[in-house]
């Protein structure tokens, strides 16, 4: 084969590699935006497994999307070490990037990233993990992936990656609230909040809250005054009540396929809040308010 024949079948090949590959991007970019906890990041390390694959080609490869959620895993677990070294900010404080769609519903894009009903309140729990108990525990629990591909990963034998994904499991559910099925009774009970909050009402608000609601808020390094956390529902209502001037500018909106709302002002994100209501009461509330992190949130749609 001449020169320009080998260069038209490597080119007909990437073109192969290219379709193939995205065929498992949302597949992909659901794994690291578990893993990750961030949209941006995620997609970072999408792209860092397509450049993996097409420079070794995907020869010898009998199942092309677990070989390619093993690499996204990898990318991902060595971001989040280099994150754990490099983060000034206390993991107490800190609130993933949210999923953020208009009330009526999310689009197609959003639907894979948050099937399995990823909330902000697990994401938060997902952070505090060890790097290697995060990744087996989203690989596995969450992707079913056996414990003989997350092994060589996390440089263990698959028992020791079983017990990793144990303890995380242990952590997840000791410490994220599960929320209530019915989306729609959730979202009466934001609405309520929101309309107490606007009113000032201190009573309304303490009706639909837990009386051990943890609030979360998240600052940046440009905002740290507003990074801070508040336990219990009076404690939190006090919060909500020197806020109740933002809360007019306030709207619902999906926050990872749950209630919540955001706050537009200039045409820029001001705030997002996600809320995880059981038993009919707010349980915890997660607000986004970091200036940087909020400058990618798309607010056209509000």
């Amino acid at each position: 084969m001449d020169e320009f024949g080998q260069h038209t079948a490597d080119a007909r090949g990437n073109d192969w590699l290219a379709r193939r590959f995205e065929e498992h991007r949302r597949h992909l970019r659901a794994v690291a935006y578990r893993m990750l906890g961030s949209l941006t990041e995620a997609d970072d390390a999408v792209q860092e497994s397509w450049l993996r694959l097409s420079r070794s080609g995907a020869d010898g490869v009998q199942n092309l999307g677990g070989w390619l959620t093993t690499v996204v895993g990898r990318v991902c677990l060595d971001m989040l070490r280099s994150r754990k070294a490099l983060r000034e900010d206390s993991l107490d404080t800190h609130v993933p990037e949210p999923v953020i769609s208009r009330e009526e519903g999310v689009d197609p894009e959003q639907e894979a990233l948050l099937a399995d009903s990823v909330g902000l309140a697990l994401l938060v729990v997902l952070d505090a993990l060890a790097p290697a108990e995060r990744l087996a525990f989203v690989l596995h629990d969450m992707f079913a992936v056996p414990f003989d591909e997350i092994a060589p990963i996390v440089e263990r034998t698959p028992a020791a990656a079983r017990q990793l994904a144990s303890r995380a499991r242990r952590r997840v559910q000791g410490a994220a609230p599960a929320p209530d099925a019915d989306l729609p009774r959730q979202r009466e009970v934001v609405h309520a909040f929101l309309a107490a909050s606007r009113n000032g009402d201190f009573e309304a608000l303490l009706a639909v809250l837990d009386p051990d609601v943890l609030l979360r808020s998240d600052g940046g390094t440009a905002s740290p005054n507003l990074s801070k956390v508040v336990r219990g529902a009076r404690a939190v209502v006090a919060q909500a009540l020197t806020f109740s001037r933002f809360a007019l500018a306030a709207q619902p909106a999906l926050v990872n396929g749950a209630p919540g709302l955001i706050t537009v002002r200039k045409d820029r994100a001001f705030s997002v809040m996600g809320f995880t209501v059981a038993d009919g009461r707010i349980v915890e509330i997660n607000v986004l308010a970091d200036p940087a992190r909020l400058e990618q949130v798309d607010v056209t749609a509000f």
